[in-house]
């Protein structure tokens, strides 16, 4: 009886490493994939992720295996939770004989905006991300948004007689954290740490308020980061953070930029 082609062919990949140095991370970029993801208001929101996937490689392999990994996502399709997450990375580490396993997961979430005057409705898109790395049972499992703001500047204000330069801000947080965190959380930190936030549908009667109340409250691109890292050192699931803050000035051809990351996670 004739042996199968997968018992006679050659497996490359386990053959000595010529230069003989292990790997942190090896893998994959770019897969796409539909996502469901949690949900404060309804629950599950449907959405489209961007996958990168990758495990360590001893020195003595040459390569991995590519296709495994797009088999175990291929077998996976779940909702993205810490769960599912610690689930495709053990079956990475299993598939590909690994010691750590790595995933990060990109999409754009999805939240409906009343606007402060006319309450007109309006979606606004938020890019997330999930961060998982994998190793002895252990899943570290990272949560991020890039959150828009408007923010008018104090300087500016002070200084000149009619109006102030105003730009949009971008806050980005990182999180980990205990039990469970919506992304509204995060978002919701971010968005008060700016003179205002921003809004995709707005009528003059929102455009008004939202000048008017937004230049009652310049700040600097150091307010935003220590308010919105006074938000997330009082929210009581978070155990760590990283928050950046990149204004995009108006009347300058550079970005400023503050960051700050809490020193330890709590217990």
């Amino acid at each position: 009886m004739a042996a199968s082609a997968s018992s006679t062919m050659e497996d490359v990949q386990k053959h000595p490493a010529p230069v003989p140095m292990p790997i942190d991370r090896v893998g994959v970029k770019d897969l796409h994939l539909p996502l469901v993801v949690r949900d404060r208001e309804s629950g599950t929101q449907h959405t489209v992720a961007r996958v990168d996937l990758a495990v360590d490689l001893p020195a003595s392999f040459k390569g991995t295996h590519m296709s495994r990994f797009v088999e175990a996502l291929e077998n996976w399709g779940e909702e993205l939770s810490r769960a599912s997450l610690e689930k495709l990375l053990s079956d990475i580490c299993r598939r590909l004989e690994a010691r750590r396993a790595y995933a990060r997961f990109d999409f754009p979430y999805f939240l409906r905006q009343t606007s402060p005057k006319s309450r007109a409705k309006g979606v606004m898109g938020y890019p997330c991300s999930v961060v998982g790395a994998y190793e002895n049972g252990r899943l570290d499992f990272t949560l991020g948004v890039d959150v828009p703001v408007m923010t008018v500047c104090p300087c500016s204000k002070a200084i000149s007689d009619e109006g102030a330069h105003s730009q949009r801000t971008s806050v980005r947080i990182k999180a980990k954290f205990k039990g469970f965190l919506w992304l509204e959380d995060l978002i919701e930190i971010a968005e008060r740490s700016g003179s205002s936030p921003v809004y995709t549908l707005l009528k003059r009667e929102d455009e008004k308020f939202v000048t008017e109340s937004s230049f009652a409250n310049p700040a600097f691109v150091e307010d935003v980061v220590r308010a919105a890292a006074k938000g997330l050192s009082e929210h009581k699931r978070i155990t760590w953070f990283h928050v950046e803050v990149e204004s995009f000035e108006s009347i300058h051809g550079h970005s400023a930029q503050a960051s700050i990351e809490s020193f330890a996670e709590q217990g």
